[in-house]
């Protein structure tokens, strides 16, 4: 399964399976998201040189929280799985 950085599951994310987004990875770093902005949990995770959310040490931070909160609830817990499996 791919991930955002924030963790939300590409497969289920409408803008991936509608075509209109290639994933995070590839888009943010252009600063061409699909709300044509740049993505805050991108570049943060970016500028601290971390591959995804799950491995900052202010893990869940309130941004990340804010954003579960919202919309893709899942991606916390996502993580979580994420960091659980890559220690194994």
């Amino acid at each position: 399964m791919e991930l955002s950085v924030c963790g939300i599951a590409c497969n289920k994310c409408s803008f991936f399976a509608d075509k209109k987004c290639d994933g995070c990875r590839n888009v943010a770093p252009s600063g061409k998201c699909v709300w044509n902005g740049r993505c805050e949990l991108y570049d943060c995770a970016a500028k601290k040189n971390i591959p995804h959310c799950g491995k900052c040490p202010d893990f869940p931070c309130a941004t990340l929280k804010e954003w579960a909160s919202g919309e893709n609830g899942e991606r916390i817990q996502n993580l979580i799985d994420l960091n659980n499996s890559e220690k194994q």
